[in-house]
């Protein structure tokens, strides 16, 4: 009998992001989104009625922060998993929420790579660790320790670097319309390399192309802007 799929919900009150979050997960085999919530006190009331595996959870609610609802998650003795999905960079938010048992902090604006990767191996551990069986010594203990992570470069096709496509990514997420040229600066490479990894996102339809005019005369430059997130 083929597993269950793993059931997530979205807490997350930008209805864009709430909705890209959504579509990324139900494109994943063995997972499916059952919700989306807005807010602390939602979560809370939706986890307390049970059969949620994995909670997509970000860090900036209207009334609390994330990591309170996973505080109150575990005093009311709710074990289920969580990835924290945020644009909070904080060291000191990052290291609460490893210390608090949150199994992967993912930051905005991101990849839907990114996500299908860090799922991917998540439940990967979460399917051997449910399967009965022993450790066999300390180092696959310390691998189970370890954070949930994608390997390199696995997430984006031949000849794209996965680090880089994240600089990209983010960068895309910081204002509207940029160029090859421009991201290139940014990036410190040719204006070619900037152009694959943004021709990446816009056919994966994640980046919008449009046409930049300048001046009254001259070729319109193309130029590059972020659409699954907000």
């Amino acid at each position: 009998m083929p597993d269950e799929d793993l059931r997530v919900l979205v807490v997350e009150d930008d209805p864009i992001a709430a909705e890209a979050h959504r579509t990324y997960v139900d494109r994943l085999p063995g997972f499916t989104c059952v919700g989306i919530v807005g807010t602390a006190a939602r979560a809370i009331q939706t986890l307390a009625q049970g059969q949620i595996d994995l909670v997509l959870l970000d860090m900036n609610l209207p009334d609390g922060h994330g990591l309170d609802v996973v505080r109150r998650m575990r005093a009311a003795g709710l074990g289920t998993d969580v990835v924290a999905v945020t644009s909070a960079r904080e060291v000191a938010s990052v290291q609460a929420a490893a210390r608090i048992g949150v199994v992967q902090y993912v930051l905005k604006p991101f990849a839907f790579e990114t996500l299908r990767d860090r799922l991917t191996a998540y439940a990967r551990q979460r399917r051997s660790a449910t399967a009965g069986r022993t450790v066999a010594d300390q180092d696959e203990v310390d691998r189970l320790f370890r954070p949930v992570v994608r390997p390199e470069d696995s997430s984006v096709p031949k000849g794209l670097a996965g680090s880089v496509l994240e600089r990209v990514v983010r960068l895309l997420g910081d204002r509207e319309g940029w160029t090859a040229e421009e991201i290139a600066g940014e990036l410190g490479t040719s204006r070619i390399t900037a152009r694959r990894y943004l021709e990446h996102l816009a056919d994966q339809g994640q980046a919008l192309r449009t046409q930049r005019y300048e001046g009254r005369s001259g070729r319109p430059k193309v130029e590059y802007s972020w659409v699954s997130e907000s």
